[in-house]
């Protein structure tokens, strides 16, 4: 398979797609505050580890 076939067969492959890959049950809100709330809980949990300062 040569590079020139493979962007070929990609280039077919989205251009075939029709709602641009977004799953209709994902918010894109509720993803955003999770993955803030995520790295808020990391922070938290780092700086009660981080108490020789």
């Amino acid at each position: 398979m040569s590079l020139a076939s493979t962007a070929a067969n990609l280039v077919s492959l989205a251009e075939s797609s029709e709602h641009g890959g977004n799953h209709e049950s994902l918010s894109p809100y509720l993803t955003g505050f999770g993955a803030l709330g995520a790295l808020l809980l990391m922070l938290w949990i780092t700086t009660r580890f981080n108490r020789d300062r």
